[in-house]
């Protein structure tokens, strides 16, 4: 399997990843866009336990990201269940010394292939909270179509925000209303 286009890879989670990661996600405004899950502070101790428990995964849902071989954020998916186990939920981050260089546009355009043609989703998604326009526009430049907003959704630092929810559908799929 291999996830590339460019400079822009998708891999495996790697122990030497552990410092990098924990550096870039130790960062206020990395954690003002993620899930409470992502612990703040951020520490190294976090990095390695997460990279174990990504290293067992098969298939696997969590890439590292990297840029000319360097690591420099993740990717991954949370796949579905019962009557949702041809979609996936779509989460990234990257360090931002690399935001606005069009790295997570591609590797959110490989991740979403990757689920398509070698996972066979259906549907990929993802939930942004109002405030995070940059993610809103990769989303929109990889094909993306806002759904819906749920008003007063999450609870982020204390304050209510809507949440803006986006999916895109497995072209393959287009057209069938059944498997």
């Amino acid at each position: 399997m291999e996830l590339k286009s460019g400079k822009i890879e998708l891999r495996r989670l790697q122990d030497k990843d552990a410092s990098r990661m924990a550096e870039f996600a130790n960062n206020e405004k990395i954690f003002r866009n993620v899930r409470d899950a992502l612990p703040h502070p951020y520490s190294l101790e976090d990095a390695v336990t997460f990279i174990n428990r990504c290293k067992e995964q098969d298939p696997v849902t969590t890439f590292g990201i990297a840029f000319c071989g360097e690591y420099v954020g993740n990717i991954g998916i949370e796949p579905g269940t019962d009557v949702y186990r041809k979609s996936a939920e779509i989460g990234y981050f990257i360090g931002e010394p690399y935001w606005n260089m069009g790295i997570v546009t591609t590797a959110l355009a490989l991740i979403t292939e990757y689920c398509f043609h070698d996972l066979g989703l259906i549907r990929v998604f993802t939930g942004v909270f109002e405030y995070n326009t940059a993610s809103m526009r990769v989303l929109e430049k990889c094909g993306f179509q806002k759904d819906c907003v749920f008003k007063k959704a999450v609870i982020k630092q204390n304050r209510i925000w809507d949440e803006v929810r986006f999916s895109k559908i497995n072209p393959a799929f287009m057209d069938k209303d059944s498997l």
